[in-house]
Formats: structure tokens, C-alpha cells, sequence
């Protein structure tokens, strides 16, 4: 066990407390429901901006981005490339629009298009997918912790993820903004020391680097093939999955919808997702580099113990080859990513089930009092749920691939019902719940078809799909569903009246 030395732990030690403690000054701030949720409406557009950057760049970005490149090329790097395209869609149809909304929910208005149904359907997916994120995030942190400190994953995961909970329980959206936007510079700095040591221990530097990924036995920084397949995961798949994946993001997940009512301004709502988006392209790029940048490292040096899985190379350099002080503040950095994420998805989630659950269908009484105590339950529980999911993934081998396939699954369809509200004139439950029925029944059978070792029930069903390998990759599932559920959605929908 690779064990850090004293000043790296007081590194650590000193981040954690210190965000911790900007996350609980903010309770002072945070008296009533509605600040627990939207902040009154008075953050400036770069704070939001901010905080959505550091919500993109989880653990899951900083440990598996550079696994990727290191494994692999930069073929993941194409989901990047998308986000100015979502941006713009979300920015002209989607930020205007739920701003000039009745509810914090993102969801509220499938219900006047759909029944409640779809509302309360569309709420519960996000939270089981935050769940789900939360879990993949505190797991992957873990990696990179676990490098550092002589403790279990298992202690990190639970440490963490309940120094999480507390500063969200208490300081609410106001706190998980600001911590964001510190723990944004931090993995930010930190990244770009991870790869300027790279740089400068590689001979002929940036250029040898490029040099190495480039030998005539491996090209480490392709894009992916350029050929019109879907089937395998070319330039054209990843861009398409990444534009619909980043579509969700910024018009069907309550993380994103919710930040757009922190802000002072309809404009500053607007300029705080641009600045997600284009500030994301540099420095995923960066992290790219990075894994790219260790392949060819631990090529000349070959010192790369055997067996190392990719995610936790990033890690082992950390600890082996920056100096003392410097490998703490990149183990911090790493925290930063994921307890910018973990807040995030713990304040939407509670913010859905008070709004979309308990509000809607469990009582009529309005108490600001006792909305606030079920805000700060709720976090504590989903908090929980994460820590559990994140403990039940111990032993994954690629972070990235698996969080891929479980968000297009646990979005069950719910940003097709979001553009079929939006861009067409259906209405009605019953088309947009056989939309719903499509969407899932195709992505399912999409996932099902390539699985590598089901359980003995699926077998028969998994050889029975075996045919959709051929035409569709796996990344293709949620784009597939989506586009089922607003085309069935259209043809078996009433019209609205214009």
C-alpha cells in the first residue's frame, strides 16, 4: 500500500475542512425552502457557470478520462465536441422557457401536457439516476483516495460522502454553488500541475508526447473512425450519444434546470451555460492529455506495476512522482470533482421529491417550515443511497463504460418526453406513455444484447438479440430511446389546440 507522506494528508485534511466550513457558513443564508432550493435568484451568471463546470468535471471525468486515453485514444473525447451544439439548443429553447415557469421542478409541465404520470414518472427516474451518479462518483474518488491514504475504499466512500451530506444538509444550493466554484480552481490547478510534470519528465516534452502516441504500432490520439456506423463506437456515435446525453443534461436533469433559477438574470442563466460548455472542452482535453501523456511515460520508464487497471493509473503516478505537497493537492483535487458533483445531485434529487412527490400528491398544506425539515431529510437519505450504490460497485474495472450504460438506462426516456412537450403539439397520456413503453423496451433490449455475462434467465433473451450487435452499439441505447418516445409519442398522441 502506497502511503502518502505527513504534509500530502494535511493537504488533504485542510481542503476537506475547508470546504466543509464554506458549505456550513452558508446555512446562515439558508432560513427558508425556497433558498434551500434556488437561492433567491440572485447568483451572477460566472458563479453559476462555475459550479456547472465543476458538475461536469466529476471523479468520474478526472480518474476515467485520462484511464481512457491511456487504454485506448481520444475516441471519448468526441462527447466533449458536442456540448456547444446542446448548449445552443438549451440556451434558445429550454432556459427561457423553465424560466418563465411556475415550478423549481423541470418536470411540472409534463403533467399539464400528459397527466401527472409523466411527471411524477420523469421526477423519480432523475433522482434514481442521481442515486446512481452519486454512487459511480464516490466509487471512482475512491481510486484515486485510496492511493493516498492507508484505508479501506469502503471508509473513504462512507467519510466522504457524509461530509457531503452535512454542508448540502445545512447550506443548501447556495452552499453546493460556492463550494463548487472552489473546488472548480482547485481541480482545475490541479490538473494542469498533473500535466506539466508530465510534460517536463517526458523527453522532448509536449512534442515527444505527441511523438509517442503517434508510433508506427499505435495511434493513442485518434478521434475514433470517421465511418458512418453505429455500430461500433466511431466519431459519429460518440457525437451523437454526446449531444443527446448533454441535451438531457441541460434540459431533462433537474442539476442543470435548477441552477438556471439561482441566477440574477434570464441572461446570466443563459452566459452561466455557455460557460459550462466551452470552459469543459479545455480542460477535458487536458485530462485527455494526460492519459496519453502516462502511456507514453510508463512506456519509456516501464515502471508501471503489472495488473494496474487504467482508472488507477492517474492515481499510482500521483503518489510515485510528484513531489511532497503536490501529491495532496492533486488527491484533493480529485475529491473536488466529486464532492462538486455529489452535492449537486443530493440538492436536485431532494428538490424533485419535495416538489414532484410530497407537494404534489402527499399533501396540500403549504408549510415552509416543515417543506425545509423534508428538504434536509431527504438529502440525508439519498446521501445514504449513494454511499450504498458507490459500496456496491468496489471491483468495477472501467468507471466510464459502466457509467455510460447505467445513465442511458436510469434516464428512462425521460428527455424524449421533454422535447415531445416542447417541439410538438401532443398531448394526452396515452401517447407519450406508449412513447415511454417504446423508449424503454428499446433501449433495454439495446444494453440486454451486449451484455458480456448475464445472469442464466437473460441468456435465452440476450441470444434471441444477439442481431441488434450488428447495428447498434450500446452508446446508441439512449439515443434510440429517445427518439422512439417522441415518434410513437406524435403518432398515437391527440393534438393540442394551437
Amino acid at each position: 500500500m502506497l502511503t502518502a507522506h505527513q504534509i500530502d494528508l494535511t493537504v488533504v485534511a485542510l481542503y476537506l475542512i475547508a470546504v466543509t466550513v464554506i458549505g456550513c457558513l452558508m446555512s446562515r443564508k439558508t432560513q427558508t425552502a425556497t433558498e434551500f432550493m434556488s437561492a433567491g435568484g440572485s447568483l451572477p451568471g460566472w458563479v453559476v457557470g462555475l459550479s456547472i463546470v465543476g458538475t461536469f468535471v466529476s471523479s468520474i471525468s478526472f480518474i476515467a478520462n485520462p484511464g481512457k486515453s491511456f487504454s485506448g485514444n481520444w475516441n471519448p473525447f468526441v462527447f466533449s465536441l458536442s456540448l456547444p451544439y446542446a448548449a445552443l439548443v438549451a440556451t434558445v429553447f429550454f432556459v427561457p422557457f423553465f424560466r418563465n415557469g411556475t415550478s423549481l421542478s423541470a418536470y411540472e409541465h409534463l403533467e399539464k401536457r400528459f397527466g401527472a404520470w409523466a411527471r411524477l414518472y420523469a421526477a423519480l427516474f432523475n433522482v434514481l439516476y442521481h442515486v446512481g451518479r452519486i454512487g459511480t462518483i464516490l466509487f471512482g474518488v475512491s481510486l484515486g483516495a485510496a492511493a493516498l491514504l492507508d484505508l479501506p475504499i469502503e471508509a473513504i466512500i462512507v467519510c466522504l460522502g457524509v461530509l457531503v451530506i452535512v454542508y448540502t444538509l445545512l447550506g443548501g444550493i447556495e452552499a453546493v454553488i460556492w463550494t463548487d466554484v472552489v473546488q472548480s480552481v482547485i481541480l482545475i490547478c490541479g490538473m494542469l500541475i498533473c500535466a506539466g510534470v508530465l510534460i517536463l519528465n517526458v523527453d522532448g516534452g509536449i512534442m515527444g508526447i505527441i511523438a509517442g502516441a503517434q508510433s508506427p504500432t499505435t495511434n493513442k490520439l485518434s478521434l475514433g473512425s470517421l465511418a458512418v456506423d453505429f455500430s461500433i463506437p466511431s466519431f459519429w456515435t460518440v457525437l451523437v450519444f454526446g449531444f443527446v446525453i448533454n441535451l438531457q443534461n441541460f434540459a431533462a436533469d433537474q442539476t442543470y434546470v435548477q441552477r438556471y433559477f439561482t441566477a440574477d438574470s434570464e441572461q446570466n442563466a443563459k452566459r452561466s451555460v455557455w460557460i459550462g460548455a466551452i470552459a469543459y472542452l479545455p480542460i477535458s482535453a487536458v485530462l485527455f492529455f494526460i492519459g496519453t501523456a502516462l502511456y507514453v511515460f510508463y512506456g519509456s520508464t516501464g515502471t508501471l506495476p503489472a495488473g494496474t487497471q487504467a482508472d488507477g493509473v492517474l492515481p499510482y503516478f500521483i503518489m510515485t512522482e510528484l513531489p511532497t505537497g503536490v501529491a495532496g493537492l492533486l488527491v484533493a483535487a480529485i475529491l473536488a470533482a466529486a464532492m462538486s458533483t455529489v452535492d449537486s445531485s443530493l440538492n436536485s434529487s431532494a428538490t424533485l421529491l419535495l416538489c414532484d412527490v410530497r407537494n404534489r400528491f402527499l399533501t396540500t398544506r403549504r408549510d415552509d417550515a416543515a417543506d425545509l425539515l423534508f428538504l434536509r431529510i431527504a438529502t440525508v437519505a439519498l446521501g445514504i443511497a449513494g454511499i450504498v450504490a458507490a459500496l456496491a460497485m468496489i471491483g468495477v474495472k472501467q468507471i466510464l463504460d459502466v457509467w455510460w450504460q447505467i445513465s442511458g438506462v436510469l434516464s428512462g426516456g425521460t428527455l424524449g418526453l421533454i422535447l415531445l412537450a416542447r417541439f410538438t403539439r401532443a398531448t394526452g397520456g396515452r401517447g407519450a406513455g406508449i412513447g415511454v413503453l417504446a423508449g424503454v423496451v428499446s433501449m433495454s433490449a439495446i444494453v440486454i444484447a451486449h451484455l458480456q455475462n448475464p445472469p442464466d434467465w437473460l441468456v435465452p433473451l440476450r441470444d434471441s438479440l444477439s442481431g441488434v450487435t450488428d447495428y447498434l452499439h450500446p452508446l446508441m441505447a439512449i439515443v434510440l430511446g429517445t427518439a422512439m418516445v417522441v415518434v410513437c409519442g406524435v403518432l398515437f398522441s391527440k393534438r393540442a389546440a394551437t
